[in-house]
């Protein structure tokens, strides 16, 4: 790629919840995946192993408990704004996740040590609803990979659009 772009990195751990074809989606409200459906999940506090961060993360933005994990895979993307020179590489790893129905759902918190929460909240999404224009890179990885299509190399979006909102209406960017 052109040196005219910086390149940073941006890893994350993920909770992946499929009942039915279903998938377990947070409503994001920020950062380049705002507006659009995302995986459960984030970054590493201090001294945080990636399971650790998975159930942490995933309560925080679902309000569920993870009862198990399993089949954990690491995928990446390069991400670059419409309006930037930067690009993100977002490494993800992924495990499948069960939920602990034997716990109540919590309410999402609003604010957390590492800033604002940015989960708005829940949806199950069918995985033929997934598209570039309503989901983040995580999720189009996760459709390609539950339809079978495995896709080891590197996505990249080198235009990806941020979907605003005014007064509930959605528009792109």
């Amino acid at each position: 790629m052109e040196s005219k772009y910086s390149v940073s990195n941006h890893f994350g751990v993920y909770g992946v919840a499929v009942v039915n074809g279903k998938i377990l989606c947070i409503n994001n409200n920020a950062g380049p995946y705002k507006n659009r459906y995302d995986v459960p999940g984030g970054s590493q506090e201090s001294w945080e192993g990636l399971t650790e961060t998975l159930s942490r993360e995933f309560l925080e933005e679902t309000g569920y408990t993870i009862k198990t994990y399993s089949n954990p895979r690491v995928y990446d993307s390069f991400v670059r704004e419409t309006t930037s020179f930067d690009v993100v590489h977002h490494i993800m790893v992924f495990y499948d996740v069960e939920l602990d129905n034997s716990f109540e759902k919590q309410d999402l918190p609003i604010d957390l040590l590492d800033g604002l929460n940015d989960s708005d909240g829940i949806v199950w999404v069918d995985f033929d609803n997934i598209s570039e224009e309503n989901s983040s890179p995580l999720l189009l990885k996760l459709k390609k990979e539950y339809k079978g299509r495995f896709e080891l190399d590197k996505s990249q979006f080198l235009n990806w659009k941020v979907i605003e909102t005014d007064r509930g209406i959605r528009h792109i960017k």
